[in-house]
């Protein structure tokens, strides 16, 4: 059976997305949200929740499915309209680049000291476009937001002590080894490449070059949702299982259609 998707994603991931949604079997709708949302969980999830809204109101999907995982809590509370909604048991987006939790596990246990770099991640860097400094991975923030933070500090704790807190905020480079570059196998991808390479150069980390995977995204455009998916009913709302699954759905409740 042919379904009509709607399927809503993070623009680090839309080379991926195009490629598995021209291959798929079914009719594919593709939304991107713009990268770095998930810096403001509570922003992120009205984003998506308005998205689901409104392919809700066009009353044409067979489901809604969601390239994200549950990104820091941003996805928790988000609530299924009237048809399905579908979503990777995923801790964040580099579950979706290395194409299982699996591999997610087996990578963080064996290098938890690593820093992702992604080519759609990279490109789409506003603080890149601006010529800002160093080389953003996934998840970062970017000079723009850092230099917002810093201001915003300053001007609730005077400057000594916003000079102190990102001192203190910044220690975290402290802690990588190891800098990796998905390659997904979609476009040629070696000039990021070479700038990530380059960066770890410049931080002194170990720079390695990994082999990414299309498969749990080919399989969420596909249709095929065995137990590595999410499948939300009608009212049901995602919550955080606080286990190997990640994410649980939520009791239903009366759901009440937006208007048009």
């Amino acid at each position: 059976m042919k379904l009509r998707l709607r399927a809503i994603g993070c623009e680090v991931l839309a080379r991926p997305l195009y490629a598995c949604a021209a291959r798929s079997p079914h009719i594919v709708d593709l939304a991107l949200l713009r990268r770095g949302l998930h810096d403001t969980p509570a922003i992120l999830r009205d984003r998506l929740q308005q998205e689901i809204d409104a392919a809700t109101v066009e009353n044409r999907y067979d489901a809604i499915v969601l390239a994200y995982g549950l990104c820091g809590g941003a996805t928790a509370g988000i609530v299924a309209g009237d048809v399905r909604l579908v979503l990777p048991r995923a801790q964040d987006c580099i579950t979706l680049f290395l194409g299982s939790r699996d591999r997610y596990d087996s990578e963080f246990t064996a290098h938890p000291g690593t820093y992702w770099y992604a080519p759609d991640y990279v490109e789409r860097s506003t603080d890149r476009a601006a010529g800002g400094t160093g080389l953003l991975g996934i998840g970062a923030s970017s000079d723009a937001e850092v230099q917002a933070a810093y201001e915003d500090y300053v001007a609730r704790f005077g400057k000594d002590n916003a000079d102190y807190l990102m001192e203190t905020l910044g220690a975290w480079r402290e802690h990588y080894d190891r800098a990796a570059f998905v390659d997904m196998g979609v476009g040629d991808a070696s000039e990021v490449e070479g700038l990530a390479k380059a960066e770890a150069g410049r931080r002194g980390w170990r720079f390695e070059r990994v082999e990414g995977s299309l498969l749990l995204l080919k399989r969420l455009l596909d249709g095929d949702w065995d137990d590595d998916f999410l499948v939300l009913q009608p009212g049901e709302h995602l919550a955080m299982s606080y286990d190997s699954g990640v994410m649980c759905a939520g009791p239903a409740a009366a759901y009440e259609k937006p208007a048009t």
